[in-house]
């Protein structure tokens, strides 16, 4: 898969009278294609919801794969996104990220659920989520509060369940040196492609850190993914343009529990 530009992929092969289109969503990891139906085996879900854990949890254990998009981040590695709600017409994205590692395996899958969109109104908030003046992203921990997740809609039961007598919940940095206060966030781009051609989709460049807290009774680590997002074009249209913070929940999931056909 090119991924260099896949809009600019598009608009070159549209000039050539008669051209047939390539697909643009091959040779990815677990062979995913837009409109592969994927499988997940939800136990590490449900352990995690039960122990507390933000995810929201699937309505089915089977989805369809709508969008798929590359990080380009300065890390080793690469990182996908394989959307199964892109967040389209007020729902929240639902995606699994898949890290690969330098040597091209696959070395992490996360099912990731969107717990919050926010939008900076202010010089300030922008230069915090974007880590530019050396605090904000990038903070060796970061903490949400209960109030805060009942502004988001989150009820008194699942508050119970999450924060139990607590007030907040503590994350912390998953990069750099833990006893360093603050490390610089990974920067780059992110291409979406919302059809197999690459006709649609959005680009955008991008700010990102992953947090990470140990759930109650071993159940294994939860991930909160704070992604800034600055929109450069929609459909090839670069007028349409914007940025907003996306807070998402991520629980690990084992490969052998994935099926993508």
């Amino acid at each position: 898969m090119g991924w260099k530009d896949a809009f600019g992929y598009v608009r070159n092969a549209a000039m050539k009278k008669g051209a047939v289109d390539a697909p643009e969503d091959q040779s990815l990891p677990l062979n995913a294609r837009i409109g592969s139906m994927v499988t997940i085996q939800q136990a590490p879900l449900l352990r995690a919801n039960t122990s507390g854990s933000l995810i929201a949890l699937p309505q089915a254990s089977d989805f369809r794969i709508l969008a798929i998009s590359r990080l380009k981040l300065n890390l080793s590695g690469k990182v996908y996104r394989y959307y199964l709600d892109k967040g389209d017409d007020q729902a929240d994205e639902k995606f699994l990220q898949v890290y690969v590692d330098a040597q091209g395996n696959v070395a992490e899958i996360m099912y990731c659920t969107q717990l919050a969109r926010v939008i900076p109104e202010t010089v300030e908030d922008q230069e915090a989520y974007t880590g530019e003046k050396g605090y904000g992203l990038g903070d060796r921990s970061y903490t949400l509060w209960r109030n805060q997740l009942g502004d988001y809609g989150l009820d008194e039961q699942d508050l119970n369940l999450v924060f139990g007598a607590d007030e907040g919940i503590d994350y912390q940095r998953d990069a750099g040196d833990p006893h360093t206060e603050w490390v610089q966030p990974f920067q780059g781009g992110e291409t979406r492609i919302d059809d197999a051609a690459g006709r649609e989709g959005l680009q955008q460049d991008v700010y990102y850190m992953p947090y990470v807290r140990d759930l109650r009774g071993g159940a294994g680590p939860e991930f909160l993914l704070i992604t800034t997002e600055i929109i450069r074009s929609v459909n090839g249209d670069s007028s349409k343009r914007g940025i907003h913070v996306d807070f998402v929940i991520g629980i690990p999931v084992e490969q052998e529990r994935i099926v993508i056909q």
